[in-house]
């Protein structure tokens, strides 16, 4: 069997790629700034927006896995996101439907639910109402996925949640700063996310490749739904540091994070206040797996204290931490 990746230089694309290569796939990844982590796969050079030179990296897979994403970085113009995020989309389905790819998985995002309110847990049919220009040009890419497979090609979409383990450089940014005692936390902490370590989302993105029915939406999170302040004294006693987080108003971190936003973009850096980074605090996305265990026999079986526990002893040993 023969698949294509695109973002397999990334985080969860390089645990993919290691987990395809151990089943003994024949692997081709879109090479994008980074180097692939090993040699045992088929390099392809190219624009991810140009469906014509992507019709041979598509050719011959029976399978496209679409990783590749602008981030929510407030280092990217909103015209980058688009390029990458809705046209690299359009793009590469157009190619894969040229080259008679068997089957397109198609990687969103929870950030298209945006914030979802107290009291609620959204599963697949939770209407989507993103807010940050990740989160829209995220959505517009997964429509035009769907579209697509009404008219014939095999896709299947996964929205992950918020993935964390081993390689991870966003995580990394949070646990140093946890670890420095540096570390702020925007309002009261409520805010909640569904964690998944990352050898549960491959499971659950090969589950998918295999079983998932054409023009779903599966949820891929971890069992737990838990608030950030949780999350956060959980990575504290992690790295033995104690748990002393600084609660800070939302509206004035608003304003500091959109004027950070214009200065990461002249000067082409990430800031360490952005309206990316605050999301993670203020926009909430309590994920339901009930349909992907259903229909896929998925079945994440790490927590978090444990996992993070994991990660940060990776970390240490790699010389990151």
């Amino acid at each position: 069997m023969r698949v294509a990746i695109t973002g397999a230089t990334g985080f969860i694309g390089s645990h993919l790629v290691d987990s395809l290569l151990e089943q003994g796939w024949k692997v081709r990844i879109l090479r994008h700034l980074r180097p692939p982590h090993c040699r045992e796969v088929e390099l392809f050079e190219g624009p991810i927006d140009r469906p014509q030179e992507l019709i041979s990296f598509c050719q011959g897979a029976d399978i496209v896995f679409h990783l590749a994403s602008a981030m929510g970085s407030a280092q990217l113009k909103a015209e980058e996101f688009y390029r990458i995020n809705v046209g690299g989309t359009e793009a590469l389905l157009k190619a894969a439907r040229e080259s008679k790819v068997m089957r397109f998985i198609h990687v969103s995002s929870a950030g298209v639910l945006g914030a979802v309110p107290n009291g609620l847990e959204a599963d697949e049919n939770y209407p989507p109402q993103p807010i940050t220009i990740y989160d829209r040009t995220k959505w517009w890419g997964e429509k035009i996925a769907l579209e697509a497979a009404k008219t014939g090609l095999d896709v299947v979409v996964v929205r992950p949640g918020w993935v964390y383990g081993p390689r991870d450089r966003r995580t990394l940014k949070l646990i140093r700063m946890i670890k420095k005692g540096l570390f702020f936390i925007a309002g009261n902490g409520q805010g909640r996310q569904t964690p998944i370590w990352i050898k549960d989302l491959i499971q659950g993105l090969l589950l998918a490749a295999e079983r998932g029915r054409r023009g779903e939406i599966y949820h891929l999170a971890g069992n737990e739904i838990l608030t950030i302040k949780n999350m956060v004294r959980m990575i504290a006693s992690a790295c033995q540091v104690k748990f002393r987080p600084i609660h800070l108003p939302v509206l004035p971190l608003r304003i500091v994070a959109s004027f950070f936003d214009k200065i990461g973009l002249l000067l082409r850096r990430e800031m360490p206040i952005n309206t990316s980074r605050l999301s993670f605090f203020l926009h909430s996305k309590p994920l339901l797996i009930n349909k992907a265990q259903r229909e896929l026999g998925f079945n994440p079986s790490m927590k978090f204290f444990p996992g993070i526990t994991l990660t940060v002893n990776w970390y240490k040993e790699k010389g990151w931490l």
